[in-house]
């Protein structure tokens, strides 16, 4: 927003120049980011916050810079018209509020036989320094008013406004309004306008209506200011898709006491430059009054926070500077009741008011110090055992990465094995994010689909998180890792000509990068104590074929696999996607991994391959089971090297090349006993119906 600095200087006597005027108002929050023109046309690029609406406008900043100098703030120009006394004795203008709760107050004033015409220059060129167009002296002086104060007003032509009356009221279904940009908005029952005695004549707060418009006919004026519920202002702009200089003042909490202020300094405008006669007293209908509750400030809670040496004398002289008025309090301790003046909104609480004696004494001006600490660092008991995660994944080529912890009711049912009670959220910001997370499976999927629609092929991630669920009364909140890789990434980090599956097809290739992923989730599991095992009662978001679940020594810890092909079609993925979430917590109870070392062996080992045909019912897991039933206590490993499918193989089996390892460690192995331990192997693949090739 642009702001004149010789229209600041009106309000106070400044002896320093714009460029360090500039500068200090940016150091207690009025960001000055630019400075345009020279001379008396100087103007201001300043970004004020949200939360200061005082400060949109030039006596608000003159009020700030009064209060850096230590220097008065001058008054307002008063109204020197004074109504006839024949006036006085006229009926007021008849305002009614039926809405009190979304308009406690409503000022008005009347001005009849005024002319129209263009603006004075001093008027005219300060707003086309502010890239305002001059319209006329009437419409001239709202805005004149709303850039000096802050305070939007409105006129309306007198003698258009049906039955001489103006009604507060909510819109009636099926009205309409036709506003000053000359286009009819069709009104609903949530819209506040300001009507007449028939028909609405202003969307309250937002922007006035074009039948009552000022024009070159204009005569009567009745001048009107008012205090609108932020609220449903800002609903109303955004539902008329309608942004004003208005509406953003109002939906950030204007003035109270400055409704009959403002009519005042309008009324003078117009009568000091189109003459007329000033009716009667302002109307001023307050339905209820917004009196901001008085703050306790401790001055030990001062110096607890800003950590400098500020007196009570200190503190009284900055806040009353900026407005405040003070009332000590207290007798052992220091303390005052500090109220707020009406323009500050944004100031509630303790907290508040002690940041503002920070910006004014100058950030610039406190010791830096650490803060108090008494104690030492303790580490969280399982944080080796994250960091030992952390760090393996790291290893593995993926990266970590943080989601939101809020997703949807949709995502909460898809995936989530045990369907959990959900956390609802009381204000969510959109139905996409309206239940605390109960996977982090949703959030690894939105993070993969954003690499990939970014051209991030080869995507692989990790997030260690927080669930949120309800066990019955009690909230808990399970830790989880996940895991999620693209295709591309996986396949690409499988080692050339290490295939296990060497049938041809996508099968095979689909194959290969489901164990790869696998072998990522094995890595990570294996960080903690227990015997690994899986099955395939994966949940029902992974692939039928491609999912499996891991347990350790008999617990449930995780479960992986590649994302169902309907899912990632729903999710618009552009290539297929591997998930795993692992139980943190339950990896947790069963402790890390105790490593152990042990010398290498001094006598050799004997390796034998065995070609076997297999059902596609017959898993490698029964195979192992069957192999370590036969108690071969020389038995060290036993592993699959290679599986095929189609040409001479039937369909619905595979064959299966493995390999088995023998060795002992006290002696050299002797061919016989080989060959008795290998007869054992094959009787015991043979039981599971299996057929041994030559």
């Amino acid at each position: 927003m642009k702001l004149s600095a010789n229209w600041i200087r009106d309000f106070v006597d400044l002896t320093v120049d714009d460029h360090r005027l500039a500068e200090d108002l940016t150091d207690v929050g009025i960001g000055v980011e630019g400075i345009l023109g020279s001379g008396a046309d100087t103007v201001f690029e300043v970004e004020i916050g949200t939360n200061r609406p005082d400060a949109m406008n030039h006596y608000g900043v003159g009020r700030e810079a009064a209060a850096i100098y230590d220097l008065p703030l001058k008054q307002l120009s008063a109204l020197s018209h004074q109504p006839s006394a024949q006036s006085v004795k006229e009926p007021a203008l008849p305002i009614t509020v039926e809405e009190p709760a979304l308009c406690p107050r409503f000022s008005a004033r009347v001005i009849r036989n005024t002319r129209i015409k263009p603006s004075p220059e001093k008027v005219a060129h300060r707003l086309q320094l502010l890239d305002q167009r001059p319209i006329s002296n009437a419409v001239d002086a709202t805005n004149y008013v709303l850039w000096e104060i802050g305070k939007p007003t409105h006129v309306f032509d007198g003698d258009l406004l049906e039955g001489g009356r103006i009604i507060v009221r909510k819109a009636r279904s099926g009205e309409t309004l036709k506003t000053l940009d000359a286009v009819d908005r069709k009104l609903t029952t949530e819209d506040l306008v300001v009507c007449d005695a028939k028909k609405p004549v202003g969307l309250a707060g937002v922007m006035g209506g074009y039948d009552t418009m000022i024009t070159d006919k204009t005569r009567n004026i009745v001048i009107e200011s008012a205090w609108w519920d932020p609220a449903i202002v800002r609903k109303m702009s955004r539902r008329h898709a309608l942004h004003t200089d208005a509406s953003h003042r109002f939906e950030r909490g204007a003035d109270f006491e400055s409704t009959v202020l403002s009519c005042d300094l309008v009324a003078k405008m117009i009568l000091d430059s189109g003459g007329g006669e000033l009716i009667g007293d302002p109307v001023d209908v307050v339905s209820r009054r917004l009196d901001q509750a008085p703050v306790l400030l401790r001055v030990s809670e001062v110096r607890r926070i800003l950590g400098g040496n500020l007196d009570a004398g200190q503190i009284y002289r900055l806040l009353k500077r900026l407005g405040f008025t003070l009332i000590p309090e207290g007798q052992a301790d220091e303390q005052f009741r500090v109220h707020i003046p009406s323009w500050r909104l944004d100031v509630e609480r303790e907290i508040d008011v002690i940041e503002e004696i920070a910006r004014l004494h100058g950030y610039n001006k406190f010791e830096n110090t650490l803060p108090a600490y008494s104690g030492a660092v303790v580490e969280l008991p399982h944080a080796a055992m994250d960091a030992a995660v952390r760090a393996r994944a790291l290893a593995l080529g993926y990266n970590e990465a943080l989601s939101l912890t809020f997703i949807s009711h949709a995502d909460a049912e898809s995936f989530s094995a045990r369907h959990p009670k959900v956390l609802e959220l009381e204000n969510p910001l959109s139905q996409e994010a309206s239940v605390m997370r109960t996977s982090l499976v949703p959030g690894m999927l939105d993070m993969l689909a954003r690499n990939l629609n970014r051209d991030v092929a080869d995507a692989r991630l990790f997030e260690i998180g927080s669930v949120y669920e309800l066990a019955g009364p009690d909230r808990v909140e399970p830790r989880r890792v996940c895991l999620g890789a693209t295709s591309s990434a996986v396949t690409a980090s499988l080692p050339a000509g290490g295939a296990l599956d060497v049938s041809k097809g996508e099968h095979a290739v689909a194959a290969e990068a489901f164990r790869g992923f696998k072998g990522d989730v094995e890595d990570l599991v294996s960080l903690f104590a227990g015997n690994i095992a899986y099955d395939r009662d994966a949940a029902d978001y992974f692939h039928p074929g491609r999912s499996a679940r891991v347990l350790l020594n008999g617990a449930l810890v995780a479960q992986f696999g590649q994302l169902h092909p309907e899912l990632a079609a729903a999710r618009k993925l552009r290539q297929e996607v591997y998930l795993a979430e692992i139980d943190l917590d339950q990896l947790h109870k069963l402790g890390p991994r105790q490593v152990q070392l042990a010398p290498p062996a001094r006598y050799p080992a004997v390796e034998r391959d065995f070609s076997f045909v297999f059902s596609d019912e017959v898993t490698f897991a029964a195979m192992q089971k069957a192999v370590a039933a036969t108690g071969i206590a020389e038995l060290r490993d036993f592993r699959p090297v290679e599986i095929f499918r189609g040409g001479s193989i039937p369909a619905e089996k595979y064959s299966i090349l493995l390999r088995v390892q023998f060795q002992s460690a006290e002696r050299t192995l002797r061919e016989e006993e080989v060959a008795q331990w290998s007869a054992k192997v094959v009787a015991a693949l043979t039981s599971l119906g299996g057929a041994q090739r030559a």
